[in-house]
C-alpha cells in the first residue's frame, strides 16, 4: 500500500498525517512514479499554513525523482523504468508513489543521483531563471542575495561565480557566511550584527547594485531596497520570514526610481522547450561537477512535522531531502 503525508486543515507542522493512500492506474496523459526522494522546500509551509491556496484535504509537497512504473493512453516520450524528476503543481510530492500528468516531468540523466535531483530541482531551476531570466546579469556584475547559505542560495553563488559575476551574500550566522563563501559567494554580510544596506554602500563604493535577488521578504525588503543603485532592480522571489508590506510607489522614486518584481517559477517553466533548457543547463553543469549539491538534512518521510520544524526555526543549510 502507498503512503503519504495529507493535511485537513491550515496550520502549524502537527497538521500533517502521514496515511495509507490508493494511487490506482494512470489515466490519460498520466504516468505513475515511484518515488525515491523527495524535495523539502520552504514553499512547503505555505501550503500547509495557508499562506498558498490549496483545496483541503490535501497532499503535499511539489517536488521528488524517481522511476516511471506505468504510463497512460496518449503519453508520449516516456516510458517503464525511466528515471524523472518534477517540480510544480499539483500537490503530492510527500508520498511513495503518485499518478500525475507526464508533461509535469523531466527525464534525469543517468549520472545524476535521485537524491540530488530531488534536492535540487526546484532550487536549481530557480537559480537558473534568476540569473538567466529576470535580469541581464553579466560577468563583473556584483549582485546582492539574500540567504546565502540556503538552498537555493548555494547553487546560485556557484553557478555565478561560473558566470564571473560578484554575490554578496546575506546570513544569519559566521558558519554559514564560511558554508557561503565556500560556494562561490564573494563577501558575505552576517545580517545579525552588521548594516546590510551600509556595507552594500562600502562595497560599491556608494553606489549601491544593480539588483538584489531577496528570497526573505518581510525582514529584508527594506534592506533590499536601500542597497539597490539609481534605476536598480528588486527580485522578490521568496517570502521565508512573511509578507513584503505594501510598497509605496513614491519610494520607488525617491530611492532612484526602482523597479520591483516578484515572480515565480512556475512562470518560467511552463513552456517545455523553455524548462527544457533551464534543465538542461542544469544538470550540465551539476553532471559535471561545476556546482554541487549539498544536501545537508535528510529526513524520513513519515518525519515531516520535524522537517517543517527545522526549516521554519532556520535550523537547515543548504538542501534538504526526504529519503524512502
Amino acid at each position: 500500500m502507498a503512503k503519504a503525508i495529507r493535511y485537513y486543515t491550515f496550520g502549524a507542522p502537527e497538521v500533517l498525517r502521514w496515511e495509507a493512500v490508493e494511487v490506482g492506474e494512470p489515466g490519460p496523459g498520466e504516468v505513475r512514479v515511484r518515488h525515491e526522494a523527495v524535495g523539502l522546500n520552504f514553499a512547503d509551509t505555505y501550503f500547509r499554513s495557508g499562506l498558498y491556496p490549496a483545496r483541503l484535504p490535501a497532499g503535499m509537497g511539489v517536488e521528488a525523482a524517481g522511476v516511471v512504473e506505468a504510463v497512460g493512453p496518449g503519453v508520449a516520450g516516456f516510458a517503464a523504468g525511466d528515471r524523472v524528476t518534477y517540480t510544480g503543481s499539483p500537490l503530492g510530492a510527500y508520498s511513495t508513489e503518485r499518478v500525475m500528468p507526464a508533461d509535469s516531468l523531466i527525464k534525469l540523466p543517468a549520472g545524476i543521483a535521485f537524491e540530488t535531483a530531488a534536492a535540487m530541482t526546484m532550487r536549481g531551476l530557480t537559480a537558473a531563471y534568476l540569473l538567466n531570466r529576470i535580469y541581464p546579469v553579466k560577468a563583473g556584475d556584483t549582485v546582492l542575495l539574500h540567504a546565502a547559505a540556503g538552498g537555493v542560495g548555494l547553487i546560485f553563488c556557484q553557478w555565478a561565480r561560473l558566470l564571473g559575476i560578484n554575490v554578496i551574500g546575506t546570513v544569519s550566522t559566521d558558519e554559514k557566511a564560511e558554508i557561503a563563501r565556500a560556494h562561490g559567494c564573494a563577501v558575505t554580510i552576517v545580517y545579525t550584527r552588521e548594516d546590510v544596506p551600509a556595507r552594500v554602500r562600502e562595497l560599491t563604493g556608494g553606489e549601491g547594485v544593480p539588483v538584489v535577488y531577496d528570497s526573505v521578504g518581510a525582514t529584508t525588503h527594506r534592506w533590499s531596497l536601500d542597497s539597490l543603485r539609481t534605476r536598480g532592480l528588486l527580485v522578490c522571489f521568496g517570502t521565508s520570514s512573511g509578507r513584503i508590506p505594501p510598497i509605496d510607489a513614491m519610494d520607488l522614486v525617491t530611492k532612484g526610481s526602482l523597479f520591483v518584481t516578484r515572480p515565480a517559477l512556475a512562470d518560467y517553466i511552463a513552456d517545455p522547450a523553455e524548462r527544457a533548457a533551464l534543465a538542461g543547463e542544469l544538470f550540465g553543469h551539476v553532471d559535471s561537477g561545476r556546482i554541487t549539491i549539498e544536501i545537508n538534512q535528510r529526513y524520513p518521510l513519515d518525519d515531516a512535522v520535524r522537517a517543517h520544524r527545522d526549516l521554519e526555526s532556520g535550523r537547515t543549510v543548504g538542501s534538504s531531502v526526504f529519503c524512502l
